[in-house]
Order: structure tokens, then sequence, then C-alpha cells
């Protein structure tokens, strides 16, 4: 069987027509839950392996949120770091938290500004992540890997926040929501600082970069940046923005650091 040859410009208007919609459809059925596991050393010694993860924004898909939490458990982190937004809507907290209470090394985390506005209490939220041996990080701090890390937590509610003690013997290591928070640390040094909310843009086009991103991220849209006060690596997040459901160039991720 012979195939009609097209001309140049046959093909051309076909191909223009033909990768927009395969764009679509990665963009709506395929990257919202293709989750991307991306590896990261950062500094010297790597002794110590933690995953980060970020912006569950659980609405619900119960099935995607078990393979996220089967993946964290068979990477074998010695703790688990979350920077924020665990739903949107109170009613999806219980079963968000049912999931991530079968994480099985100690989480770490931070509220973003979804777990704010869906005014849940904390309280649950404080239960869960305290029974596997970590903490709900509100303005506070945590030893972890026998002493050797210190886990400062931030809220992004006030300036002067992360001005907290640090020790030199130890790595430091800061978890926040808001990226752009980064421009208000002063003088603190930090080994590593973890940051979520952009989404990555969620949207991304080749060359140029998000289409947009939300207020507290600035410059800080993916990935890994040396700023003055330390290495800072924003996560493009797990979920995504109610009617916001697609994702290009931008899949969901759980990232490991070794440090």
């Amino acid at each position: 069987m012979r195939f009609p040859r097209l001309s140049r410009r046959q093909f051309l208007a076909a191909a223009s027509l033909a990768v927009p919609g395969a764009a679509a459809v990665d963009a709506k059925c395929l990257e919202p839950t293709w989750l991307k596991v991306r590896h990261l050393r950062v500094g010297t010694g790597h002794e110590h392996r933690l995953v980060h993860f970020t912006d569950l924004h659980h609405k619900g898909d119960r099935e995607y949120l078990q393979a996220v939490i089967h993946q964290i458990n068979l990477l074998e982190p010695d703790f688990v770091c979350f920077t924020g937004d665990i739903i949107e809507e109170k009613k999806y907290l219980a079963e968000a938290l049912e999931f991530l209470a079968t994480i099985k090394a100690p989480m770490f985390g931070v509220p973003g500004n979804h777990d704010y506005w869906s005014k849940v209490s904390f309280a649950p939220i404080h239960e869960c992540f305290n029974r596997a041996g970590g903490a709900w990080l509100l303005d506070g701090q945590r030893p972890v890997a026998d002493g050797k890390i210190n886990l400062i937590g931030i809220t992004c509610s006030h300036a002067n926040q992360a001005k907290l003690p640090l020790d030199a013997s130890r790595k430091n290591i800061l978890l926040m929501h808001y990226p752009a928070w980064v421009k208000k640390l002063g003088d603190q040094k930090f080994d590593l600082m973890l940051a979520g909310h952009s989404h990555g843009g969620q949207v991304r086009i080749p060359f140029y970069g998000p289409i947009m991103v939300p207020y507290g991220v600035d410059q800080y849209d993916l990935g890994l940046f040396q700023t003055p006060s330390g290495p800072l690596y924003v996560n493009p997040g797990i979920g995504y923005i109610y009617t916001y459901n697609v994702r290009f160039n931008c899949r969901p991720e759980i990232t490991v650091i070794e440090i």
C-alpha cells in the first residue's frame, strides 16, 4: 500500500497542527501524574540522604497520592522534608494525612499558603508528622541525623523569623514555602534551603521558561540556585492549583538530595 506523497508545504501544515495537539494531550493527560525522581548532591561529604517533596494540593486522587508515598518509601531516605500546601480544601485533610502517615522515615514540614487558606486545624498535622519522629515546624528547629543536621522551618509570616541561632558544627537546612523569602534572610548562611510554591510554573515553554508563576517566587521558579544565603532548591511540586490541572515540560517531582 502506497501512502500519498506530501509536499513540503503540506507536511509543515500537518506538523503545525499535530505538534500543538500532542502538546495539549501531554499537558492534560500525561504530565500531571507522570512522577519524576531527581537526584541532587549538595556541598561536600554527602553523608546524609533526604527526600524533598512539596505542594501536594490533594483533591481526592487516592491512587496518585499512594503512588507518591510508595515511591518515597522505595527511596529509603534518612528523613523527608515537605515544604507546604497539603490541601486546598479542609475536607481532604484527613485523607491526605492518612497517606502521609505511611511514610516510613521521619517527616518534617512547614505550612504553605493553602494550608492557611483552608482554615484547617494544625493539630492533626502536628500529630501525623510527630508520629514517625518528625515535626511540623512553625518557626522552629530540630536536630536530625544523630544531631549532625539542624532542620529549621519557617512560616514566612514575618521578616525576622529565620534569624535563629545556628550551630556551625552542624549542617543547617532551612525549609520554607515561598522561594523569594531567601531575600529576607539577611546575613544568615545555610548549607541548603528547600522551597516549593512555584509549581515550576506548571507550563514551561522550551528556551523561555514558565508562562507565569505565583507571587513569592520572583526569579526562583525551579531548580537549584546559588544565593547569598546558600544553595536554594525549588521543587516543582506534586499537585496542581485548582482549575489549572495541566503540566507541560514540568513534571511533578520527588527530589533525592545527598548532603
